[in-house]
């Protein structure tokens, strides 16, 4: 069972500094210490104690924190991950983005109201069934309006921070068209359905690569600029008798209106 919890807190010093005391030490457990500062939580790594009796002193990193803002330097995205998984019975799609986000300012970007995110990306035209996914970023602090994914989270200094959401693509979308509204020095395309095409400028292929049992062709793109055509083409998929059902309803309707019609416009004969 999962228990969490606050073990102790604490103030900082004059030289920020702090100390606590864990009275009965965990070894399995993993320990966070969080410092609210100008209404932003930050965290630090995981910690997890080597020893199990009190006594022993841990030393650990620095945690830095930041004044706010409203504006500064525009964010930046430093890489983005396209993981599309092969297509479930109905023919969609569920991919799963993973977007690397750099603030290059001095101060945490936070966002002055629900109109202004800190941060917006674009999905691909018709995308359904929006979620948030495991990130630096919870469901509250990411919208959906339209095919733009709006952030509202504070944004810390420097990079690393990961926004990740999933989405589907609906059955007969293909080519998939790939929204690259921000530069970025990487992108990773992955593609569980390893007979589809991907095109892009200085597209790499890296073969195909094994994750969590599964087989996906991998594709690279180093320094992608802003507006770049990226496309993803799948294959067309195999017959299924299901997909005749509409035209044969409407073919049976045809016949049976032009059957009546006949009927009606027969003469009868005479007395």
């Amino acid at each position: 069972m999962l228990v969490q919890g606050p073990v102790d807190s604490a103030r900082l010093d004059a030289r920020g500094q702090y100390r606590f005391r864990i009275p009965v030490v965990d070894s399995t457990a993993n320990y966070l210490i969080s410092v609210l500062h100008d209404g932003v939580g930050y965290f630090s790594e995981p910690i997890r104690p080597l020893h199990s009796a009190p006594g022993p002193r841990l030393n650990v990193d620095t945690l830095r924190v930041y004044d706010t803002s409203v504006d500064g330097p525009p964010l930046t995205v430093t890489k983005r991950l396209i993981s599309v998984a092969a297509a479930k019975g109905d023919g969609s799609r569920e991919v799963l983005e993973i977007t690397v986000l750099s603030n290059p300012g001095e101060k945490t970007r936070i966002a002055p109201d629900t109109l202004h995110p800190v941060w917006t990306g674009l999905l691909p035209s018709g995308a359904l069934q929006f979620s948030v996914g495991q990130g630096d970023f919870s469901a509250d602090a990411v919208a959906r309006h339209g095919d733009t994914v709006a952030l509202y989270g504070a944004v810390q200094p420097g990079g690393g921070r990961q926004l990740a959401f999933s989405y589907l693509i609906p059955r007969g979308s293909s080519p998939v068209l790939v929204p690259v509204d921000h530069s970025l020095d990487d992108m990773m395309v992955l593609l569980e359905d390893t007979t589809a095409r991907v095109t892009g400028p200085g597209l790499r292929a890296l073969g195909v690569r094994l994750l969590e049992s599964r087989h996906f062709a991998q594709y690279q793109i180093d320094h992608v600029k802003a507006g770049a055509l990226v496309a993803i083409d799948f294959p067309h998929g195999a017959f299924r008798i299901e997909s005749l059902v509409p035209f044969i309803a409407v073919l049976a309707g045809l016949v049976l209106g032009g059957g009546f019609w006949l009927a009606v416009r027969r003469p009868r004969p005479a007395p």
